[in-house]
């Protein structure tokens, strides 16, 4: 497995990993009504934004990304076949530490509140703090660097 920094070229494969997840799963026209598209994520991999994806054989099977502007973690997908193995922790190790590097001290993600979703365990595994419901639905959570 090799965990590397996203290129542009890789919006292809990180929106079927997107698409292929269980919890917090999203049709490409619900992706697109939140302004996500294959046209708008390659701008969200430069300057304040950075993505990571990992590799199993040069096949995408999980991502992340982050926004320094914002201090948030924007995605982290892993594809259902590849999960349980470390992968989704590596991913956010990366995005958190170039958060730190970029001046962040303080920052947060959202997520589905339903409590049936894995993802809210993981992020308090890693250290996340549940900072309340948002007006959306989504539970923010925050850490501090």
């Amino acid at each position: 497995m090799q965990i590397r920094i996203a290129h542009p070229d890789d919006v292809t494969e990180m929106f079927r990993v997107r698409l292929s997840v269980n919890d917090n799963k999203m049709t490409q026209e619900e992706l697109s009504a939140h302004g996500i598209t294959h046209q708008s994520l390659p701008a969200m991999l430069t300057g304040q934004g950075r993505g990571w994806v990992a590799e199993d054989r040069q096949q995408i099977v999980a991502f992340a990304m982050a926004d320094a502007t914002e201090a948030s973690i924007f995605a982290l997908f892993v594809e259902p076949a590849f999960e349980e193995q470390g992968i989704g922790r590596q991913l956010m190790i990366a995005a958190e530490q170039w958060l730190a590097e970029m001046g962040c001290t303080k920052i947060w993600l959202e997520t589905d509140s339903n409590l049936n979703v894995r993802a809210n365990g993981f992020y308090r595994y890693l250290g996340w703090i549940e900072d309340g419901l948002q007006a959306d639905g989504q539970t923010r959570f925050i850490k501090y660097l």
